[in-house]
């Protein structure tokens, strides 16, 4: 079945394309949308080895001039010294401001080469094939992309929204279980965020099989919950803010072990449910939350109760956190399962580690 989302950003709008099998015939479906004369593919060794030369093959097809830069994959290429050869390459290719790059990948391409077109020659078009789920559901859709610095995640980055985003749920079938995984920790935020029923139709399908028979309909359903929450805040100023439930510490997370012992979902999945813990022990969510998002995680084999690093230096990574607000920090918080609100505090709000107890 075929479903289309148009995210409405006036002039800066695009269609969000998904359906089953769409990566067959991905040449004709790029060229109705920006009929340009090169496309030049960013991915990754993974990606390539299964998809590379399929989506070179339909582009050439269709009628592009293409080339194909190929990454290591992993979070430590989301960085600046990865920027200069891609843009090197682009150089080499002859690409113009009217030629595109297609971002064919997970969240580290999709961020990267995101942020790469933003700024060759002050912004070329790009398009995202996202092939992770976490990107299918997440961070393919709203136009924020980014590199790391030493100091935290995607700290140097813009908004930048891509020509189109063409999801193939059918690519999930070869993604190894840790990064399934890892994209259900962005699955269920959705849930806990806006969506009750959402989550309690994912806390009864703990298998990959059971999401597979519905996974066009999950995949459309966090598209649609953030195509509504980038319509009315692009710029990440307010109400956009609740995208990032369980991101606070869980970036400071992945910071402190250098982005090697947790994925981005995992962190996530940690700092979901301590965040929810020290939420309940100031009495801001109703006790036994974090014990019901903990049920679902484990259900869908994500860490919940691994113990955290010293929140004295969890802090110094939140310090960097993007929705500080002078000498305030914005942290999404529950009212309950399906209703999130904004908290505006200060770092004591991290000052008692309530976090323990979870079974």
């Amino acid at each position: 079945m075929r479903r289309v989302l148009n995210v409405q950003l006036k002039e800066r709008g695009y269609p969000l394309v998904i359906e089953e099998g769409l990566l067959e015939r991905i040449g004709e479906e790029v060229r109705a949308v920006y009929p340009a004369e090169r496309a030049f593919i960013l991915t990754d060794r993974n990606v390539d080895a299964q998809y590379g030369a399929k989506v070179e093959s339909a582009l050439r097809g269709a009628g592009y001039q293409t080339a194909k830069m190929v990454l290591e994959p992993g979070e430590a290429t989301k960085a600046f010294p990865s920027l200069v050869p891609i843009y090197s390459a682009l150089l080499e290719n002859k690409m113009t401001r009217t030629d595109l790059m297609i971002t064919l990948g997970g969240g580290v391409v999709g961020d990267l080469g995101g942020f790469a077109a933003s700024t060759y020659l002050r912004g070329i078009p790009f398009i995202q094939i996202p092939t992770s789920l976490l990107a299918q559901v997440d961070s393919s859709i709203g136009g924020k992309v980014a590199v790391d610095l030493p100091q935290g995640k995607n700290l140097v980055g813009s908004f930048y929204q891509p020509k189109a985003v063409f999801i193939d749920p059918v690519v999930l079938d070869t993604l190894p279980e840790r990064y399934f995984k890892d994209g259900m920790a962005e699955v269920i935020k959705y849930g806990c965020i806006c969506d009750r029923a959402f989550f309690d139709r994912l806390a009864a399908s703990p298998t990959r099989a059971q999401l597979s028979a519905w996974m066009d309909e999950l995949v459309y359903r966090c598209c649609d919950i953030k195509r509504q929450v980038v319509e009315a805040d692009e710029r990440d100023m307010g109400g956009r803010m609740v995208l990032n439930f369980g991101h606070t510490l869980g970036h400071a997370i992945e910071k402190y072990y250098h982005f090697g012992k947790y994925s981005h979902g995992e962190a996530v999945a940690l700092g979901m449910v301590a965040i929810t813990r020290l939420s309940e022990a100031r009495g801001l969510t109703p006790a036994g939350t974090a014990q019901c998002i903990a049920d679902a995680l484990k259900a869908h084999g994500l860490p919940y109760d691994d113990p955290l690093p010293p929140m004295a230096q969890l802090l110094e990574a939140i310090a960097h956190d993007k929705k500080n607000l002078g000498a305030r920090l914005k942290l999404i918080l529950l009212r309950q399962i399906g209703a999130c609100f904004i908290a505006d505090e200060t770092a004591a709000f991290f000052e008692k580690n309530d976090v323990d107890g979870i079974e």
